[in-house]
């Protein structure tokens, strides 16, 4: 079962191989996503991991949550799950059949 965790607080100039070898001691990470701003594409301090497995995220978080890095602080807890949006539903129109009253229209406006 993968855990979604997220880390924040690692500096601004930390690529995704740092923050790999920074969490992969710990366990293994199967997707990571650092964000960034999306027109200068430089990172904003944070990224969201998912691990392979419960304690590899439970093993992560204990050891890095709270501890100091270069002059900022790492957080690091469960992200937490947002549940898929429902589909729209969509009415189906229907002609009036035959005898049933529709709708009248507005005259048009005569042209200048």
């Amino acid at each position: 079962m993968m855990v979604k965790i997220f880390i924040g607080g690692f500096p601004l100039n930390m690529d995704e191989m740092g923050l790999a070898q920074l969490v992969s001691p710990h366990g293994e990470i199967s997707i990571m996503k650092i964000v960034r701003d999306k027109q200068t594409r430089k990172c904003k301090g944070y990224a969201f991991l998912e691990m392979k497995d419960e304690d590899a995220a439970v093993s992560v978080m204990a050891a890095l949550d709270g501890q100091p890095m270069g002059d900022r602080v790492l957080t690091v807890k469960l992200a937490p799950e947002q549940p898929a949006a429902p589909a729209p539903r969509y009415q189906k129109l229907t002609r009036p059949g035959p005898g049933e009253p529709f709708k009248k229209k507005r005259p048009r406006r005569p042209g200048p």
